[in-house]
Parts: C-alpha cells; structure tokens; sequence
C-alpha cells in the first residue's frame, strides 16, 4: 500500500479495529503483550494484502487473521485459552436507581462466571456474537464452522445461561 488513500484507510482501519483485536487476541493467548504483538502482526499483514480482495469483507478477514496468529502462539507456547471474562461488555448504568444498576451489574457478572463453564466453542461464537458484534456469518467464517451450527452453538449457549441464570419455580 503506497498511495496517500490506502494509507488513510489503514489508519482508520487501525483506530477501529486495534482494540477489538487486541482484546480479542487476549481472551485465546490470556496475555496483554502477546494479544498486542497479535494485532500488531494482524496489521502488517493487512500492509501485505491486496486491499480490493479484503476490503469486501475486511472485519472477517481481520478477526481470521487474529484468529489463527493467536492460536499459533498459543500452541506454540502451550497457554491457549479461548476465552476471559474481562473484556466481554461493558455496562452502561443510564438507570435512575442505583440499585438497578447494581443487580444488572451482579447479573452480568454472574452471567460472565456462567459463560466461562460452558463449552469453549460456545464462549468463543457468543463472544464474537455480543462483544464484538459479528454477523453468524463471519463468526462461520472467522471459526470455520458453518453458519447454521454457529446459530446452534450460540442458541445452546444462550439456553444454557438463561436456564442457569433464571431460578427455577418452586413445584
């Protein structure tokens, strides 16, 4: 990339992108500065790619680049984890009771201790799912499943989380 047009669409590319990766990249290699060395790498390969065959679905690429990096790492150093609790969303307390805030943020936290029992497939496409807001479809591409058992693995996730979420009526 050497015109003043692709440098300024990297730019962007990077200021949008580089903190989702970053976070991204340490749910699977559970370390900050290798999640960075990860982004980093994801960015000097996007320098390297053609930008009319990524562009069309950039945000895919992205994360499948990061992806499989951060898994080489991780098998490489044998630490791959797929998932952290941090980094899943962040709560915005609009309410006007304080209380209310405080049970939604209880909620989420035990929503988030939840999640981390379930099967790491269904962290990693809820994950990709909620926080970083990716289609089934790229979530299909990103993980190389198919788009219709990443909507399996997300519904059973969900089921999963709301049934151990919601106490059950007393008989």
């Amino acid at each position: 990339m050497t015109s003043p047009d692709d440098r300024d669409w990297l730019r962007s590319v990077v200021e949008s992108f580089e903190g989702p990766l970053t976070r991204y990249a340490r749910r699977i290699t559970r370390d900050v500065e290798r999640a960075r060395d990860v982004a980093q790498d994801v960015f000097v390969r996007l320098c390297n790619a053609p930008r009319a065959e990524v562009e069309p679905h950039l945000r895919e690429w992205l994360y499948t680049v990061c992806r499989n990096r951060a898994i080489d790492i991780g098998r490489k150093e044998g630490r791959m984890v797929t998932t952290d609790e941090r980094g899943f969303v962040s709560l915005s307390s609009d309410e006007a009771r304080p209380e209310a805030a405080l049970e939604r943020r209880e909620t989420l936290g035990r929503a988030l201790q939840l999640l981390d029992r379930l099967p790491a497939r269904q962290q990693e496409v809820i994950r990709l799912k909620f926080q970083d807001g990716l289609s089934y479809k790229e979530i299909s591409r990103v993980t190389n499943h198919s788009v219709s058992y990443v909507g399996v693995l997300i519904h059973q996730g969900i089921k999963s989380l709301r049934q151990s979420l919601v106490p059950s009526p007393e008989l």
